[in-house]
């Protein structure tokens, strides 16, 4: 499944603003592709190959570190 891109379909894509990122990792946890990347307990980035720009993550967030915006192709 990691060799399986599943995210160029999408129309919107999430936008991590770090500065306001927490690392609470609840939009990990509700990511339903697990395209939230973390290291050591924090919240990286994410993986653009495999998120569908589903927007979960951006809803979930608590402090509105992650927005969505549209996929430039």
């Amino acid at each position: 499944a990691i060799e399986y891109k599943t995210g160029g379909w999408r129309s919107e894509k999430p936008h991590l603003f770090k500065e306001k990122c927490t690392h609470c990792l609840i939009c990990w946890v509700f990511c339903p592709d697990t395209s939230i990347l973390v290291n050591e307990a924090k919240m990286v980035g994410i993986d653009y190959d495999h998120c569908k720009g589903c927007g979960i993550c951006a809803v979930e967030c608590p402090v509105d570190a992650i927005a969505m915006e549209p996929e430039e192709k």
